[in-house]
């Protein structure tokens, strides 16, 4: 149930606090989730970088929430905030407070609905909502059986002309026993990634 008190913390939680340089992060249910929390200690190396999390529920399976030393939001977040008209709608709040959205892992399934429109949760809401003027990086990560399927092609382009960035998968022995592509990119590569547009001056 809502109180005065849960309000106000989500909302002073995403006031512009430590960080100039505001990155959400999002999780899916790949289990290269289990790299979430050494992404987001990685990413708050960088100066002058915040960190948030939105994960969805089937991402919860593989890590362990203690690990991540920042704000993690999900779906129960998301129907807890808002009872009325004057309540703020999470992920319209999260879209206006980040600077840059990377979604690692991106698995198939949110993949196909990002593709596609659908927003069925916190996460795929967020993204719906996207100011496209700002950047958005995505990561996936899947069986390669899944990644060699012909509608994956597919669907990366659909979110790459978008103005999406993909960060591509890579090639290698997956936790399930199959080797191949569709193992998501290594931490350092995706931090690299973020990296460059905090180089970038803000044109906004």
């Amino acid at each position: 149930m809502q109180t005065d008190d849960y309000v106000s913390g989500l909302k002073t939680d995403l006031l512009k606090s430590s960080g100039t340089f505001r990155v959400l992060v999002g999780v899916t249910g790949s289990v290269a989730a289990l790299k979430l929390p050494l992404l987001v200690f990685q990413l708050l190396q960088l100066p002058g970088v915040d960190v948030r999390v939105v994960t969805t529920e089937h991402a919860k399976h593989f890590y362990n929430p203690a690990e991540v030393s920042v704000k993690i939001y999900s779906d129960k977040d998301e129907w807890e905030l808002w009872t009325q008209r004057s309540d703020p709608v999470l992920h319209i709040e999260l879209r206006r407070w980040a600077d840059l959205l990377v979604i690692a892992p991106l698995d198939a399934n949110t993949l196909g609905k990002i593709a596609n429109g659908i927003c069925d949760n916190l996460l795929t809401c967020v993204v719906r909502a996207w100011d496209t003027s700002r950047p958005l990086l995505f990561c996936p990560a899947m069986n390669t059986a899944m990644w060699q399927h012909p509608i994956t092609a597919q669907q990366v382009s659909c979110l790459t002309e978008f103005g999406y960035m993909e960060i591509p998968c890579v090639a290698k022995k997956l936790v399930c026993g199959d080797e191949g592509k569709g193992a998501m990119a290594e931490v350092s590569t995706i931090v690299s990634a973020v990296k460059q547009y905090l180089q970038k001056p803000d044109e906004s």
